[in-house]
This record gives C-alpha cells, structure tokens and sequence, in this order.
C-alpha cells in the first residue's frame, strides 16, 4: 500500500481529534473543564468548586444557624459512624476562640485543617491588636482562604461549609453574629442560615419564619429570645428530617448576652429545650 502524504495525515488526525471532542461532549459538558481547578467552561463555570459544595451534601448530616435578639445558636445533627468509635470524640463544633466558635459540615479532614488555621488567626490577630478578633473579620479571613484555593493547579477547594456564631462587644453594646462561608469563598451575614444535606429543605422553612411583610422585600428581624432561638433551629431540623429529634441525636451551641462563651448545650438543656418545642404550637414551632 502507498504511504499516506503529509496533507492525508494530517486530516486524520484531525478526524480522531474531532470524534474524541464528540465523545467527549457526549458524555456532559463538564468533559475536559473539570480535570483542573483553574479552568473555566464554556459558559463560565467551574466544575471542581460545584463538586466541592456536592461534597458538602455527601456528608449526610444537615447544620442550623440562627440569630436571635440577644444569642446565636449553631446544630447540628450527631452521628457516630462505628459502633466502636468513642462518641465524645465525634463532633462538628469547634470553638475558635473562647467567646466565638462554628459548626463544620462536610468533609471532616478538611474541617480540622481550617479550624487549626483560622485558630492560628484568631490568636495572631489578639497578638497583634490587643483585643479578640471581631466575628465579621474572622469569617472574612476564612473566606479568603477558602476562595485562594479555587486559584491554584496544585490546590482543590475545600469541602465544607462553616456556620459561625459569635457576639461582638462594641463599648456597652452587644451584637449577635452569624455569618456562613462556602468553598467559593464567598461569606455573608445572615439571620438564619443552613448548610448540609437538607439545606434547601430548611431554607425554605426558615424564610418562612422571617418572610417580609406585606409590601416589603426585606426580611423581618424577629427579636427572638434564647429559647425562642434554641427552638426555632431545633423545629427547623426536626421538620426537615421528618422526626423527631433526641437529644442524643444532635449537637448544639450557643453564645449569649449573659454568657458570651461558646457553649454546648447539655443533653438535659436540649431535652428540656425539646420538650418545650413539643408543646407549642405557633409560628416557630412550624406548625402554623
């Protein structure tokens, strides 16, 4: 048989390139923009950082946080894996400094790492300033570092989702904080918020409790006492999951006026804070 010419070669090869981009696109659209972080697609996405956040959903546990008048509260639900796991040792709430802490949903390697990280923060921040970090800027920092790792080839984001909660003293004012960071690095104060499996589900159940009023666009800002705080994230939970909570179940914490540490809340508090939900019947407890 005759060699094939240079110009017959070369139309070859641009058959198989062309049949492989086919393939290619045949099997999604995210084929060939998802093999690096840095690389965006056609219509401006960036595959790897939406895996990142279907990372989060993966973990199988869902976060509430919500603001009230004069606390914040961050829960969780509690699961332990293996029966011979210590169940002391399983948690999803850090504290980052004695007055500010967070709950981490998703990938649990990647939630230590972060919370060793914006500790360091936290610290070098007092160091050099001489007085504790205020809640707005540690949430920027974690998000700063968060979105530096959707820059780099030899990086990949994080995936987890941080609800931080925290009070800000500022002279004889005391603020609640609550801010959620996600693995784009994008961070936002919110009055309620949720992250994990069933985030959209308790979305909705919590913008209806803070939908506008008539005519308005703007959420309310119910001022919500400690207990009404505890309870609304606890019927949040309860409602997206379908059952009902135990206290054995999940975990939560709170910052307050009164008690401005980041605080667990007992099994006996949250029995109590449950058996109080069980007998209302209003708006908060979802069953208007």
């Amino acid at each position: 048989s005759r060699p094939l010419c240079s110009s017959q070669r070369r139309s070859g090869i641009a058959a198989r390139r062309t049949q492989g981009s086919q393939e290619r696109m045949a099997r999604g659209s995210s084929a060939g923009y998802d093999r690096h972080i840095t690389i965006f697609s056609p219509e401006g996405r960036l595959y790897q950082v939406e895996y990142a956040f279907k990372a989060i959903k993966t973990s199988g546990l869902t976060s509430v946080g919500v603001r009230g008048a004069d606390s914040c509260v961050v829960l969780t639900q509690r699961k332990v894996p293996d029966k011979l796991y210590d169940p002391e040792s399983v948690t999803n709430m850090y504290a980052i400094t004695p007055n500010i802490g967070l709950v981490m949903t998703g990938i649990v390697p990647d939630a230590r790492a972060s919370v060793k990280k914006l500790r360091e923060e936290a610290a070098k921040f007092k160091f050099n300033n001489g007085y504790d970090i205020p809640v707005s800027y540690l949430a920027k920092r974690a998000a700063d570092t968060a979105q530096v790792y959707t820059q780099h080839a030899n990086m990949r984001p994080l995936g987890i989702a941080m609800i931080i909660i925290g009070i800000d003293v500022e002279g004889e004012k005391k603020v609640p904080q609550l801010f959620r960071c996600d693995p784009a690095g994008y961070y936002v104060g919110y009055k309620a918020t949720s992250a994990g499996a069933k985030e959209q589900e308790a979305n909705n159940f919590l913008e209806k409790r803070f939908k506008p009023p008539a005519g308005s666009n703007v959420a309310v800002d119910p001022k919500l006492s400690h207990d009404d705080t505890v309870q609304l994230a606890l019927a949040c939970l309860q409602n997206v999951l379908g059952a009902d909570l135990k206290a054995n179940d999940i975990e939560a914490c709170v910052v307050r006026h009164d008690n401005l540490a980041f605080t667990r809340l007992s099994a006996d508090e949250l029995e109590t804070q449950l058996t109080a939900l069980a007998e209302r019947d209003d708006d908060i407890a979802g069953r208007d």
